[in-house]
């Protein structure tokens, strides 16, 4: 089996070529990444755990999925690809807003990341993917937030990047809201 390769990117998300995954996190290659972020109607954002044997993060929470585009497919169908692969279900994603990063793990590899955030709304339980994912949970943001600043270890270090801008996007749009 091929490799899934990334997208690499320049710092205006345009496409500048392509490599295996694990190269470019080995070389700390900017490419092409999406986040997306489930939520209840209750207020509550569906966390993942990420499964045992994963190579990099095991056991640690994150967001309800992220991966990378492939070439050819949308931002928006490949947050839907990766949400069916990962939890089970798919429904309507909307690109909230992207922003790059830069984050390095214990094994030598490097997250360098034009990561494209993106949210739904679903209110049932997720099938999770055992090859992926170990179990789930629904959290309140705030409560996220507070739990990240109390037990860092237990959260993977692209989304704590990732979450601070994600919770200050929900409370700004709160404020408009009101």
């Amino acid at each position: 089996m091929k490799e899934e390769e990334v997208i690499l990117v320049n710092t205006h998300d345009e496409q500048i070529g392509t490599m295996p995954k694990m190269e470019a996190h080995e070389k700390a290659e900017l490419h092409r990444a999406f986040s997306v972020f489930i939520m209840n109607d209750r207020g509550e954002t569906m966390l993942q755990q990420r499964a045992a044997h994963k190579y990099h993060s095991p056991l640690l929470w994150t967001n309800t999925c992220c991966s990378h585009q492939r070439v050819g497919e949308s931002n928006i169908q490949a947050g839907k690809r990766r949400l069916r692969e990962e939890m089970g279900f798919s429904v309507d994603l909307k690109e909230l807003f992207s922003f790059i990063y830069k984050a390095s793990f214990d094994n030598g590899l490097t997250e360098h990341e034009l990561d494209h955030v993106m949210m739904g709304s679903y209110k049932g339980d997720p099938h999770i993917n055992p090859d992926e994912v170990a179990d789930y949970k629904w959290m309140r943001p705030e409560n996220v937030k507070k739990d990240i600043a109390e037990n860092p270890d237990k959260y993977t270090v692209w989304f704590k990047i990732i979450f601070e801008k994600f919770y200050d996007y929900l409370v700004s749009n709160r404020a408009h809201e009101s």
